[in-house]
C-alpha cells in the first residue's frame, strides 16, 4: 500500500511545485520543477503494477487521474492546463502501463523503456496543448521541442535515479518482487529446453 501511497502523493506534489515556482530555463530548455516528481510517479507506477497487476494498476490510475485534476483545479491552475495535464496524464500512464506489461526485461529495464516513451509523450503533450500554442501559448512553437526535450530530459534521469534507488533499496531491504523476466529466468535450462 505504500507504493500507491507514494504514487499519489507524487502527483499531488508534481502539481503543487508546478504551481508554485517558476519553471528552471537552461538556455533554451524550459523545465517545471513538477517534472521531476512525473519521473517518479511513472516509476512509482510500475512498481504498483509489478504488485498489482495491470487490470488494478487501471483503478489506480484513474483514482490518480482524478486527484491530479482535482489538485491542478484546486490550485488554480487555468482549465486549459487542467484540460492537457488530464490528457497527457491518460496518455502517458496507459502507454507506460502496456510497454511495462509487455517487456519481459529487468525491472529498472522496462521502467526505462516504458518511461523513456510515455515521459515523452507526457512532455509533448502538456507542452503543446497546454503551455504552447494550442494552449496558453506561453511557449511559442519555436521553443516547443526545446521545453519538450528538457522536460523529457529531466522525466527520464529522475525514472533512472528512483528506479536504481528503488531496487537497491528493495534489495537491501529483502522486500524484492521477482518480475515476469526474473521468475523466468530461474527456471533451470533443462525445464526450458521442455517447454
Amino acid at each position: 500500500m505504500l507504493r500507491i501511497l507514494i504514487y499519489m502523493l507524487s502527483i499531488v506534489a508534481a502539481n503543487v511545485v508546478t504551481a508554485k515556482f517558476a519553471p528552471l530555463e537552461i538556455g533554451l530548455f524550459i523545465i517545471p520543477y513538477g517534472t521531476l516528481f512525473i519521473g517518479l510517479t511513472l516509476v512509482m507506477r510500475d512498481m504498483v503494477q509489478n504488485r498489482y497487476g495491470r487490470a488494478k494498476t487501471y483503478m489506480w490510475i484513474v483514482a490518480a487521474l482524478s486527484l491530479s485534476a482535482i489538485t491542478s483545479h484546486l490550485l488554480g491552475d487555468a482549465l486549459w492546463v487542467v484540460f492537457a495535464s488530464t490528457l497527457s496524464f491518460i496518455i502517458s500512464e496507459t502507454v507506460d502501463t502496456e510497454i511495462y506489461t509487455r517487456f519481459k526485461l529487468p525491472f529498472v529495464k522496462r521502467v526505462m523503456y516504458s518511461g523513456v516513451i510515455a515521459g515523452f509523450l507526457d512532455s509533448a503533450v502538456f507542452v503543446i496543448i497546454g503551455i504552447g500554442p494550442l494552449g496558453l501559448k506561453f511557449v511559442p512553437w519555436e521553443l516547443v521541442p526545446y521545453a519538450i526535450a528538457g522536460q523529457w530530459v529531466a522525466k527520464t534521469l529522475m525514472q533512472l535515479v528512483v528506479a536504481g534507488g528503488i531496487r537497491h533499496f528493495v534489495m537491501k531491504m529483502g522486500i524484492y518482487e521477482p518480475n515476469i523476466s526474473d521468475v523466468h529466468d530461474t527456471v533451470p535450462q533443462t525445464v526450458r529446453a521442455t517447454r
